[in-house]
């Protein structure tokens, strides 16, 4: 029998069986040590080989993509995530938290690397001033103009959202982003009778407070699934050839074809095109800033002037 795992905590996996039938299993000794390299060798989102009888998961299917990030504590490991995404939301905020635009390029390279397209969400659009909203602006236009899809939503007043209920059906989606941006409110709005417990903010840094300390996966009544994230502080890149990171970039890589040389990192060459968009204002500072400090290994969670 074959099923697909909704929640991993600890050594249990809950898993939907293709019958239908929700169980908890563990996996076999073999399985977990046979080539995975991640600390978590099966993640929300797998297909996996099921036994009934035992509740063991003997094996897990070839994946579509995943999505992956250093291990908190381990950096020359790696953590995934999910498995199996149509597309992942990232929830963006730029107050109460501030969500910097080097953890956005982070999510967003990672997601290249690994074919899922990404639509950036602005939530709490309903708090800000106006300051606040040309910001936001300026930050949509220069993500559109990449190829990103933006919308400018509000979780808690359920405004910008009418879009998703088709674009979510029969789709596995992934809501990603830092604690506090409105995740659990935001997935509590697809689906009446979720029920997700949402965070306060800590006033002492105006970040978000863990209300989901591991990944799960609900089904959805228009026959898609939604996974919730732990709210993520920071991103870091894994097992990046320096050579290959300017392909996670979309608007580097476009520009790259104009550099004099064709082994180009775009940090200081002569003649490099990269440099000189930026310079004239065609490729976001910020941006080209997130792919410095990941090329230089400073994968460090900061805000720069466009």
């Amino acid at each position: 029998m074959q099923g697909t795992i909704l929640k991993s905590t600890g050594s249990w996996y809950t898993v939907i069986a293709d019958n239908g039938e929700k169980l908890e299993c563990r996996i076999k000794g073999k399985v977990r040590l046979e080539g995975i390299k991640a600390t978590n060798p099966v993640a929300v989102g797998d297909r996996v080989e099921i036994s009934l009888e035992t509740a063991t998961i003997s094996a897990i299917l070839p994946r579509k993509n995943y999505i992956i990030r250093k291990a908190t504590k381990l950096s020359k490991q790696s953590h995934v995530i999910a498995a199996n995404i149509d597309r992942a939301y990232l929830l963006v905020t730029l107050a109460f938290p501030k969500t910097s635009t080097g953890f956005m390029d982070r999510f967003l390279a990672t997601a290249e690397a690994y074919r899922i397209p990404v639509t950036i969400l602005f939530n709490k659009m309903d708090i800000y001033t106006e300051e606040g909203k040309e910001e936001v602006g300026r930050l949509k236009k220069i993500y559109e103009t990449i190829g990103y899809e933006c919308h400018l939503i509000s979780a808690l007043e359920k405004k910008g959202l009418a879009f998703l209920k088709e674009e979510m059906k029969g789709r596995i989606s992934l809501v990603s982003g830092h604690s506090g941006v409105g995740k659990s409110a935001f997935i509590n709005s697809l689906e009446e009778g979720l029920g997700l417990k949402t965070g306060e903010l800590s006033e002492a840094h105006a970040k978000g407070m863990h209300t989901t300390t591991y990944a799960e996966m609900f089904a959805l009544s228009n026959g898609g699934y939604v996974i919730d994230t732990p709210g993520i502080k920071e991103f870091g890149m894994f097992d990046v050839q320096k050579n290959e990171l300017s392909h996670f970039f979309p608007e580097i890589f476009a520009k790259a074809r104009e550099c004099k040389f064709s082994t180009c990192l775009h940090v200081n060459e002569p003649k490099c095109a990269v440099i000189a968009a930026v310079e004239a204002g065609e490729i976001a500072a910020s941006r080209y800033y997130t792919y410095l400090g990941i090329m230089t290994g400073e994968e460090l969670d900061k805000e720069y002037d466009n």
